[in-house]
């Protein structure tokens, strides 16, 4: 059993990949979307996080209520600050280890590669791409005019820096944090996926 992260600059195709990597292993795919869907969730009653099912697909249908253990959502329900950047940061640990217990599973993106770090089963994917092909591929795959896609892409860097400022990492684009760093301005996803897949199950 195995976890791939794939931490990803927006707009590199990182969805993409993930889910090309899932369907040519038969891992499970969780997007970094449901992941906060998830954790969001779990404030609003013991049960919120069921909401999300129908979003995960595959065999997480099967346990993804059971990802947050009903002691801590209590927890979160009865602490009088109210949902915080801090609770909402142990809520993410708690989601993403019990996500990896299950092994056989591609993660995108909220921090997986920093919460998963010390796990021997654990592959940390980084994606990057020149700032104008990550433009063209919102462009070209979610049917965006150019300043569109270059405002979405602008606002999803900002979003992506804040995540990592509220788990106290800087250096989340740094290569040495991961396995593989692939660059799609110059790396056909397909064949990326396959190079992933090499390095994850090299006898498949």
């Amino acid at each position: 059993m195995a976890i791939i992260t794939i931490s990803r600059q927006f707009g590199a195709g990182g969805r993409t990949l993930g889910k090309l990597v899932a369907e040519k292993l038969g891992y499970a795919f969780v997007d970094e979307e449901i992941i906060q869907m998830l954790a969001k969730q779990a404030k609003a009653s013991a049960g919120g996080v069921e909401s999300v099912e129908k979003e995960a697909g595959g065999r997480l249908l099967k346990y993804i209520t059971k990802l947050v253990p009903k002691s801590f959502v209590d927890l979160i329900l009865n602490d009088q600050r109210g949902y915080d950047e801090e609770i909402y940061v142990d809520l993410l640990y708690q989601i993403i280890n019990r996500i990896a217990d299950e092994g056989n599973t591609v993660i995108i993106g909220r921090g997986s590669q920093y919460i998963l770090r010390n796990r021997k089963d654990a592959y940390h994917i980084l994606l990057v791409a020149q700032k104008e092909d990550r433009i063209r591929f919102m462009e070209k795959n979610y049917n965006l005019s150019p300043k569109e896609a270059a405002l979405v892409v602008n606002k999803q860097d900002q979003r992506r820096m804040n995540l990592y400022k509220k788990l106290g990492k800087e250096d989340y684009d740094q290569p040495y944090l991961y396995h593989l760093v692939i660059n799609s301005s110059k790396q056909e996803l397909r064949k990326a996926a396959d190079i992933i897949c090499q390095l994850v199950a090299p006898d498949r």
